[in-house]
């Protein structure tokens, strides 16, 4: 269904689109086509950079496409790299500490509540209401399942009690703040955003329905902060054109960035980006045309360098099971 929006706001602008799929014939797809630009909203198949994977094709073959480019999206899917630039940059994030093995000790310097994660997924895959525990003995049964389970190293962080929020920034402009109420999801255990959180998002059934506000509701001193704080996030990672924030507001004011995803869903329907544009006067058509201006003009000033006179684009995604063109649910071409 999202890519069925994106294609369909992308004809809407008049380009012609076609479905590319990422997979191992991609390069050789993008040998046998010329296109103008990919939009890409790939996530990859496999592997630790799996979603720099589509990009990292594109830069060899010097295609241009929308988005952040593969070293960014490499580092963003590593929690640890991303935390390690934060607080070079003196940047908010929870303390934490990266299990390697299983047995090492736990650095004393961290105060429970801890929460566990694995160290490389996303769309909270490998977070559970167990995730957050309040002494060591659940701590060291949550690091053993995570690390047998996803077979990488294992990020243990301070949980922070606060306010959830999600911060997209389009280009240059910071987009009102989302917050994530869980007050209501409580009855089912999930008052953080979890892997079933994020699966079945709105389904009341579960008590999987949190209440979203946009803009927050937070008073103007702190809201400015949030703000600065996710724009100084999407810089120190290197973002291009968007991306979204998570971060959780303690009590005190302060916003500790939890990750930074510079491939947010565009999902018109439940994704959290569009709702923040919506809330800034983008239509869903406006968002992804917006998207492609801001990549055509980098390079058209010369910040890269454009391989195809022909005016066409192309799209990435997930590998789907039917496409007309080449697929790439990792990358879908988007003609005009």
């Amino acid at each position: 269904m999202t890519i069925d929006a994106i294609a369909q706001s992308l004809r809407a602008a008049g380009h012609t689109v076609h479905l590319v799929e990422a997979n191992p014939d991609l390069p050789h797809w993008f040998l046998r086509h010329s296109v103008d630009l990919v939009f890409n909203i790939a996530e990859g198949n496999d592997g630790e950079h799996r979603e720099s994977q589509v990009p990292a094709v594109l830069e060899a073959l010097n295609i241009p496409f929308t988005g952040s480019n593969s070293v960014t999206l490499a580092l963003a899917l590593d929690k640890t790299k991303t935390k390690q630039i934060l607080a070079a940059e003196d940047i908010p994030t929870p303390a934490w500490q990266l299990f390697a093995i299983a047995q090492a000790p736990l650095n004393p310097s961290l105060g429970f509540p801890l929460i566990v994660k694995p160290n490389r997924e996303g769309s909270s895959i490998g977070i559970w209401r167990e995730s957050v525990v309040g002494d060591e003995a659940s701590l060291r049964r949550q690091i053993a399942i995570v690390a047998d389970r996803y077979q990488q190293e294992v990020l243990v962080e301070e949980f922070i009690e606060g306010i959830e929020l999600t911060v997209g920034v389009i280009d240059n402009e910071v987009l009102p703040p989302i917050e994530i109420d869980f007050s209501t999801c409580r009855q089912g255990g999930e008052f953080f955003y979890s892997w079933r959180m994020k699966e079945f998002q709105g389904n009341q059934a579960l008590g999987l329905a949190p209440q979203l506000f946009c803009p927050a509701r937070i008073e103007g001193r702190v809201m400015a902060r949030v703000k600065e704080v996710a724009l100084r996030a999407h810089r120190a990672l290197g973002c291009r054109d968007f991306s979204r924030t998570d971060i959780r507001l303690r009590a005190d004011g302060v916003p500790f960035v939890l990750e930074v995803n510079p491939l947010p869903g565009l999902s018109p329907l439940d994704s959290n980006f569009p709702i923040a544009t919506q809330a800034a006067g983008f239509s869903h058509d406006k968002l992804i045309q917006r998207i492609v201006e801001l990549a055509m003009a980098r390079y058209r000033s010369g910040a890269d360098v454009c391989r195809s006179s022909e005016r066409s684009i192309t799209c990435s995604q997930e590998p789907s099971a039917s496409t007309e063109f080449a697929d790439s649910y990792s990358s879908l071409r988007i003609s005009g």
